[in-house]
C-alpha cells in the first residue's frame, strides 16, 4: 500500500510517500511560506517524483491536531479534496504522535508544540515504540513537571516547543538535549503513524476528517472572557 502523508500543523510543511514501511519520498519546507502556498505543490512533487497519481495512493495521512488552527484546516481540506474522488481511506494522525514516530532508542520522548500565551500542547511516549503514555494535552508548560519526575529516563523533547521546555526544565538529571533539526516534525513519522492507524482499523472516509484543536481559539477565549465579565 502507498501512503501519502501531509503535515501543515506547525511552522514547517512536509510531505512523504511510503510503501508499507519503505520511505519513497520526503520533503520538508521551512522557508517562511504559508501552507496555502506549499501544501499542494508538496503533494504534486511527491507524486511526480514517484511516478504516481492521486489514484495510486491507498491511504492519505494528515496531521489532525493539535497545532496551528489555520494550518490544520489547510492540511485537512487538501487531503479531504484529494481523497474524496475515490473515497480513499484517511488517517487523521495526532501531530504529537507523528513527531514521536521517527524516534528510537530507550527512555521517553516528549512531543511538545508551542501553543502561545505560556501554554504548550504535549504528550509523552515510551521508547522503544513509540508507545503512548499520556493523551494529547494542552496547558501551562509547568504541567509537564510531574510527568518528567516519574517517566522513564533518559527523556528528551521534540517539536517546536522543545526549546521552551529546555529553558524551563534544563538538561541533566535524565533529560537529554535533542538537536533542533532532529526534533522537527517529519512527514515520514506521519506516514508511519498513519499506517499503524490503518492496520488497527482506525482509518476513516475523507468526509469524516475533522480537526482536533484541544482548546478554544483566541477569539472564542476572548468572547468567553467578555461574557464572564458581564455577568
Amino acid at each position: 500500500m502507498i501512503c501519502l502523508g501531509l503535515d501543515c500543523a506547525g511552522r514547517t510543511a512536509a510531505a512523504a510517500l511510503m510503501q508499507e514501511d519503505t520511505l519513497l519520498f520526503e520533503c520538508t519546507l521551512n522557508l517562511g511560506l504559508t501552507h496555502s502556498e506549499t501544501a499542494l505543490p508538496l503533494v504534486e512533487g511527491a507524486l511526480r517524483a514517484a511516478g504516481l497519481t492521486a489514484a495510486g495512493v491507498g491511504l492519505w495521512a494528515v496531521c489532525a491536531g493539535p497545532g496551528s488552527f489555520t494550518g490544520l484546516r489547510i492540511g485537512l481540506a487538501a487531503v479531504k479534496g484529494l481523497a474524496f474522488a475515490a473515497n480513499t481511506p484517511c488517517a487523521p494522525v495526532s501531530t504529537l504522535e507523528a513527531l514521536a514516530a521517527c524516534h528510537t532508542g530507550e527512555g521517553t520522548v516528549v512531543s511538545v508544540l508551542d501553543a502561545r500565551r505560556g501554554e504548550v500542547y504535549w504528550a509523552g511516549f515510551a521508547l522503544p515504540g513509540p508507545r503512548r503514555l499520556t493523551p494529547d494535552r494542552a496547558g501551562p508548560i509547568e504541567e509537564l513537571g510531574d510527568f518528567l519526575k516519574t517517566c522513564k529516563k533518559p527523556a528528551f523533547f521534540v517539536g517546536d516547543g522543545a526549546r521552551l521546555c529546555y529553558n524551563r526544565f534544563g538538561a541533566g538529571h535524565g533529560l537529554l538535549p535533542c538537536p533542533p533539526a532532529l526534533g522537527q516534525s517529519r512527514a515520514a513519522g506521519l506516514c508511519l503513524a498513519g499506517l499503524a492507524m490503518y492496520r488497527a482499523g482506525l482509518a476513516v472516509p475523507p468526509a469524516e476528517l475533522m480537526p482536533r484543536y484541544l482548546r478554544l481559539s483566541q477569539a472564542e477565549r476572548e468572547r468567553a472572557a467578555r461574557l464572564a465579565a458581564q455577568g
